[in-house]
């Protein structure tokens, strides 16, 4: 169902939120190898501080750091096995906040100037952006991008998936977070802005559908590193309703869980997400 944009932000109260995440997969066959690596744990960082947060997986996991700086964990599987649990689930306490400056990430905002498989624009893309791609990296010009974006996308599930391209998207005139995020990477990269991924949990209890959201950091000052939080999904800067995970290029280097396999034939996800208020702070 169609969310609607008309839900009014939050004030920057605090928000002390409840966030569970349950992934299951079933296999049709035995899984005889594979490697997965989890970017499910909320940082310290911008706004959001974690109060305790627990990741459970079948067997034990090594914590490493990404360049991005995005901590995530991996764990290998060389036992034959048909169906695999994954859950994280915590308590995160959130004030918002939409601009900052960011000194842990090793990737040069130039990098995220580059267009990814996920982000190439289109011709077609381009010429009908053009009048609203931003000339400079400021609030106003971003939002009107972001408002463009969302007026011509329409939010529908079911249509696109992970390995849907911002082109695709466009062409479709349809996508949700994910696609409206990856068109506004390609077009702010397109318009010599930096831009990066970011992958979270979205708090809005009548619209349940986008626990699991997605939006997008543009670098305001390269040589300072500072950045603006904009949700294309609802032509907004971002609040105290958005919990990050990661950030990343685009939905793949940044996504909660990835992972190769060998064997299982035909795969069936279910995916679980629930955030609760605990209490306003």
């Amino acid at each position: 169902m169609p969310i609607s944009y008309l839900s009014p932000l939050l004030d920057m109260t605090t928000l002390h939120l409840e966030i569970e995440h349950h992934t299951q997969y079933h296999y049709e066959t035995a899984v005889r190898y594979s490697i997965q690596e989890l970017r499910l744990k909320p940082p310290n960082s911008h706004g959001q501080s974690i109060k305790n947060w627990k990741i459970l997986t079948p067997i034990k996991t090594k914590t490493n750091q990404d360049a991005f700086g995005n901590e995530y964990q991996t764990f290998v599987q060389d036992a034959p096995y048909k169906s695999m649990s994954i859950s994280a689930k915590g308590e995160v306490i959130s004030t918002g906040g939409y601009e900052y400056t960011d000194l842990e990430s090793a990737v040069s905002p130039y990098y995220l100037l580059q267009q990814t498989r996920l982000t190439i624009p289109s011709p077609e893309m381009m010429a009908y952006f053009e009048k609203t791609l931003p000339k400079k990296a400021d609030l106003d010009s971003v939002l009107e991008l972001a408002s463009a974006i969302r007026n011509t996308i329409t939010y529908q599930s079911g249509i696109t998936n992970f390995a849907t391209t911002a082109m695709q998207s466009f062409a479709m005139k349809t996508g949700v977070c994910q696609d409206h995020s990856h068109i506004m990477l390609s077009l702010c990269r397109a318009a010599n802005i930096p831009a990066r991924y970011v992958s979270g949990y979205f708090f809005a209890e009548d619209s349940p559908n986008l626990a699991s959201h997605a939006w997008v950091d543009i670098c305001t000052d390269i040589d300072k590193s500072k950045w603006l939080s904009i949700d294309v999904t609802h032509a907004c800067i971002t609040d105290n309703r958005h919990i990050r995970l990661a950030i990343g290029r685009d939905y793949y280097s940044a996504a909660p869980i990835k992972g190769i396999r060998s064997g299982g034939g035909q795969e069936e996800l279910s995916a679980r997400i629930s955030i609760h208020q605990i209490k306003v702070l």
